[in-house]
This record gives structure tokens, C-alpha cells and sequence, in this order.
């Protein structure tokens, strides 16, 4: 047997690498953890989620201020914000998290890690930092990068990306964002409580276009109470330098028009983080530049495995951990485990929140699958209206056994209220159960247990039961 330097090579120190290199080290495997930058941690940490939501909870916090009056306090006049000292927030949150992916707990992991760029010189051998390094097995963990469209003048003008945007020392007056996924929609909403005027041009007729229009909508009805211009279904034709910021031209229902500000953000998707690293040669087969792999995470050649972003499947942090464990028990153990992403979960972090499992009514229609919707709006929460968050809803889809195959909430917490559905669906718990289960009141999870038992109401609660309840027992009602 060919003798390697390392039983496990993994290039990406992200959420997916990390993960692997954690799992694989404490099981005995000798484990080279490489990373193009100077810190582990990955997007997901410098410029994703860490960042963002840090930024979302100082913007939500400025705006609950503003609606001091809402909860019968004394009105509150908002000073301008000094973006530098939110910037230092940012950073400090990263810094205390950045200790748990450090150097030195993966070190004491028993992982050795080191910097650099890695290209391949084959399956089993990489270069690195002038000197090559070989293993028996590696994993591509690359993660991925914005993706930044070939509109006109877009090279000519400064814009900004997730990789810059969370340290700017300056507020923007004004922010136009391209794009209208999760990333644009959070940071959009954001940038316009701290006080920007922004300015969201999309290119469907719908923000957040692969969740359902009715939930997307609180999404978009909040954000425009806010002060948020949204222009849809439009297409950008040139971005030109202003005399103090930038200039997008663009048509919109068939109306031509201009659009200013001091700062540009693209938020148009993702592209993997594949270039530069020799997989053509080595007959590693990429589809639009992301690595394809199958169930049980293996590239076409057959000591590589990938997870994660490059893969330009899931682009969730937890999608990541969790194609990782998928990679250990293929690599490590031996055991040909699958990936299955049935009930893969995921949120959208704006106010209200969006959150997902399983299957939205766009995802059944596509599949072909027949369904039922079972709503409950959180109008009818006593703890939503006690807070002042009223709106938003619970949606339930189930297929004709009248079994669960997807729920999605747009509510404030949304993506904790999820977390009881995605417990239920794995756990294959039924809906008379979850009904049946005494909830804490009041709180806003109660609305799981209330549309949960929505279905079990009407038959109960029908003329059928109680025709048969009168003939038992002579009742008069």
C-alpha cells in the first residue's frame, strides 16, 4: 500500500472543513487542514452569517427604539448612527467566536493546519506554498464567493459585497441593492434602519423568489414599512460613477428610469470557489463551475470527496456541518451513507423572519405532488399582539395521508418557532401529538401546536361527530 504524508487532506477551513477536520482528528486520523487565508473560520464567520446577524440584531435594536411609543414609553429622538462603532461590534463578536475555530483548539484536535493556496498535481498529491504535501484522501471545502454579473460599467464603478460591506467605516446616505435573495433582503432592511435610504432592484417580479408569494410577502410589506424601495421585475442596462456615488439604469415594466446612491451593494448569488486549484486535469467533473458530487459526497475521481458551497447545492452554514458528518462516516468509517436533504431547513433572517422545512407549495407543485394547506396568522397569537408583532403566518403543507411535508413560518423568531417541525418531521412525531402537547402560555410557539391541530378541529368539530354524539347520548345542542 502507497504510504501518504496524511491520512486526510481537506482544502477549506470552513464550516464544512472544520467540521470534517474535528470529526476525522479524534478519531485517530491524521489530518492536514489547509486554508487560503490567514484565519480559519470561513465565509460564514468573516463576511456571512456571523457578521450579518450581528448587524441585524444592532439594526432591529435602533428600530425598536424608534417605536417607543408603540409600547406606551416616551417617544425617543434617533441620533445618526455611527456605522465605525457598529463595524467594532462586528469584529468583536468575531473575535470571541474566531477562538473556537482557532489554530490552536484544532491543534490540540490533533489536526495540523496550514495557509496557503493549494493546487493539485494529482489525486493524491498538492502543492503548496512552493513544497508538495501528499494524502490519501482529500475533501474540496472551498466554500464560495459573490458572484458579480456582467452588467455594463459594473468593472468602472467601487461596489460593495458580503466581503466588504461589514467593515465600512462610514454609514451610506443611500444604498442600492442588486439582487433580491436572502443576502440583499437582510442587508437591505438593515442598512435602512440604521438610516440609509436604500433602493432593492430585482430582477423577478418577487424578493426571495423560491419561497412561496404569500410568504414573501410579509417579508416585503415589513421592509416597505420601513421606509425600503423595492423596483421588480427589472433589468439592469449600465451602472455609471455619479458625481457622489453611482448611477443604475434600468427598465421596469416597460418604463425606463435611473436610480442614484452614495454606495452600490451586488448581491446576485454565489459562485464556487473552484479556479485556480487544477481539478480539470485531474478529470474532476464541475458543472457552472461548482464541484458535482453524489449522495455519499464523492467527486468523480474517487479518493476526493467535497462538501459544502462548492459543491453549489445548499449554501447553508448547517448544510455544510452537515455534508461534512456525510464525508466522515464515507471516509473515516467506511460507511456508505448517504446525503438527504428531505428535511433541510433554512431561514431567512429579515423582521419578520422566513423559515423553511421541507416542502413550500412552489417545490410540491414542481414535484408534481398533491397538498393541503393548513394557516394560522399570528394575528391570532396573544403573544404576538402582547409584543407588537402581529404580523405573519404559519403555513402547513400536507400530502392527501394528510402527513406533513412541509411547513414554513414568516414571523418574528421564525426560525426558532421552525426547529419544533423540523424535531417533529425527523422524529416522524404525528399532528394529534404535537396538538396534544401542553405549550407553555403565552408564547408565540404555541401557533405550532395551534395549526397542528387545526386539521384534527374540523373533524372532530364536524356534524358527522356530533350526529353520532346526539344518537349515543341524547345530547339536545
Amino acid at each position: 500500500m502507497a504510504r501518504y504524508d496524511y491520512d486526510l487532506g481537506i482544502i477549506g477551513g470552513g464550516a464544512a472543513g472544520l467540521t470534517i477536520a474535528a470529526g476525522a482528528a479524534q478519531l485517530g486520523v491524521k489530518v492536514l487542514l489547509i486554508d487560503k487565508e490567514d484565519k480559519l473560520g470561513g465565509d460564514c464567520l468573516h463576511y456571512g452569517c456571523v457578521p450579518s446577524k450581528t448587524l441585524i440584531r444592532s439594526a432591529r435594536v435602533r428600530h425598536l427604539m424608534g417605536r417607543a411609543g408603540d409600547f406606551g414609553l416616551p417617544e425617543v429622538e434617533l441620533s445618526p448612527v455611527d456605522f465605525a462603532q457598529v463595524a467594532k461590534r462586528i469584529n468583536e463578536v468575531i473575535d470571541i467566536i474566531q477562538v473556537h475555530d482557532s489554530v490552536e483548539r484544532f491543534n490540540a484536535l490533533g489536526v495540523e493546519v496550514r495557509f496557503g493556496k493549494a493546487r493539485f498535481v494529482d489525486s493524491h498529491l498538492v502543492s503548496l506554498n512552493g513544497s508538495n504535501v501528499s494524502a490519501r484522501s482529500w475533501v474540496l471545502a472551498t466554500g464560495s464567493s459573490p458572484s458579480v454579473p456582467p452588467i455594463k460599467g459594473i468593472d468602472e464603478v467601487p461596489y460593495l459585497t458580503n466581503v466588504d460591506i461589514f467593515t465600512l467605516q462610514e454609514l451610506p446616505e443611500s444604498l442600492v441593492v442588486l439582487g433580491g435573495g436572502p443576502i440583499a433582503v437582510e442587508m437591505a432592511q438593515s442598512f435602512q434602519r440604521l438610516g440609509s435610504r436604500v433602493t432593492v432592484i430585482q430582477r423577478s417580479n418577487q424578493i426571495l423568489s423560491r419561497e412561496d408569494d404569500d410568504m414573501a410577502s410579509y417579508v416585503m410589506e415589513g421592509m416597505v414599512e420601513d421606509g425600503v424601495r423595492f423596483i421588480l421585475g427589472s433589468t439592469v442596462h449600465e451602472i455609471r460613477n455619479s458625481g457622489e456615488g453611482v448611477e443604475v439604469l434600468l427598465e421596469s415594466g416597460g418604463e425606463e428610469m435611473t436610480v442614484t446612491g452614495s454606495q452600490l451593494l451586488v448581491a446576485m448569488g454565489r459562485m464556487s470557489n473552484t479556479s485556480g486549484m487544477g481539478l480539470e486535469g485531474l478529470g474532476v467533473k464541475l458543472e457552472h463551475g461548482s464541484v458535482v458530487v453524489d449522495a455519499r459526497m464523492r467527486t468523480s475521481v474517487p479518493n476526493i470527496y467535497a462538501a459544502g458551497d462548492v459543491t453549489g447545492k445548499h449554501l447553508f452554514t448547517h448544510a455544510a456541518g452537515y455534508e461534512g458528518g456525510v464525508v466522515v462516516s464515507n471516509a473515516v468509517f467506511k460507511i456508505p451513507r448517504k446525503a438527504d436533504y428531505t428535511w433541510l431547513p433554512w431561514c431567512t433572517y429579515t423582521d419578520p423572519e422566513l423559515a423553511s422545512v421541507g416542502m413550500n407549495e412552489k417545490a410540491a407543485q414542481k414535484a408534481g405532488i398533491k397538498y393541503k394547506i393548513v394557516i394560522e396568522e399570528f394575528s391570532s397569537s396573544d403573544r404576538a399582539l402582547a409584543e407588537g408583532e402581529g404580523r405573519g403566518r404559519i403555513k402547513l403543507l400536507l400530502n392527501e395521508k394528510e402527513k406533513p411535508i412541509g411547513c414554513q413560518i414568516a414571523a418574528v423568531h421564525a426560525g426558532e418557532l421552525l426547529s419544533e417541525w423540523v424535531a417533529a418531521v425527523n422524529g416522524k412525531v404525528g399532528l394529534a401529538t404535537l396538538a396534544g402537547a401542553i405549550h407553555p402560555y403565552p408564547t408565540l410557539a404555541e401557533m405550532n401546536k395551534k395549526v397542528a391541530g387545526k386539521l384534527l378541529g374540523e373533524k372532530i368539530f364536524s356534524d358527522r361527530v356530533r350526529s353520532i354524539l346526539k344518537f349515543l347520548f341524547s345530547y339536545r345542542g
